[in-house]
């Protein structure tokens, strides 16, 4: 598994990455918050050290949430019941207080790691709204009995919120995961992209905007395997 290590300590950083590799994982160490938006996409999960130089681990999580849902533990030595709260709500799959017994450490990866696979295996591949049916693992998509030719960004675009459907999603989400970088992607791009996806489909009200924060596909009502 690779694993994204948040860890301003070089000590500390050095045992776990050490213990890490002897149980077969690979560990990329960043020492900075700001490194855990850029490097997440290339890891499975992250174990978040809350003290950062740089900013709040708190901070990271909540702006790692808003692009992604990948497996995250907190361990830190901030051990107080206002914090362990607040990490769980913003999202933290678990959460360790320092100093954690490295056997639990690794049963408690495991753990998440399982849960978060059984998620993704019954995950629906392909989703249907009205007349609309997006093949995800084809990447193929209908609208009544024609099949609809998308570019490769449109489809990934539309592949993003399909595979939520039902759900908002945020701008900086669809940027993060079709352009790689929500921070460093153009938004225009995302509204061209949008506007001629829309326009292929025909069905305006498929594609919901939610002002202020991002879109939604069809309905729950609507979607199915």
């Amino acid at each position: 598994m690779q694993i994204l290590l948040a860890e301003d300590d070089d000590g500390v950083a050095a045992a776990l990455v050490e213990v890490l590799y002897d149980h077969g994982h690979v560990t990329r160490r960043v020492r900075y918050g700001r490194d855990v938006l850029t490097y997440h996409r290339s890891s499975d999960l992250l174990l978040l050290d809350l003290g950062l130089p740089d900013t709040d681990g708190l901070d990271v999580l909540r702006a790692l949430r808003a692009v992604s849902d990948m497996s995250v533990v907190v361990l830190t030595a901030r051990g107080d019941e206002r914090s362990v709260v607040r990490g769980l709500r913003l999202g933290a799959d678990d959460y360790l207080v320092k100093p954690v017994r490295l056997a639990e450490l690794l049963a408690r990866i495991d753990a998440v790691t399982r849960r978060n696979a059984a998620k993704g295996a019954s995950a629906v591949r392909k989703v249907r709204a009205g007349d609309v049916e997006v093949d995800l693992d084809a990447r193929r998509v209908r609208v009544g009995a024609a099949e609809v030719e998308l570019t490769t960004k449109e489809f990934d675009i539309l592949a993003v919120l399909a595979g939520r459907a039902g759900t908002a999603v945020s701008r900086e989400q669809l940027l993060d995961e079709v352009w790689g970088d929500a921070r460093h992607a153009v938004s225009r791009s995302l509204d061209v992209h949008l506007t001629q996806l829309r326009a292929k489909l025909g069905r305006p009200e498929l594609l919901t905007t939610i002002r202020g924060f991002g879109y939604r596909f069809g309905d729950l009502r609507d979607s199915g395997a």
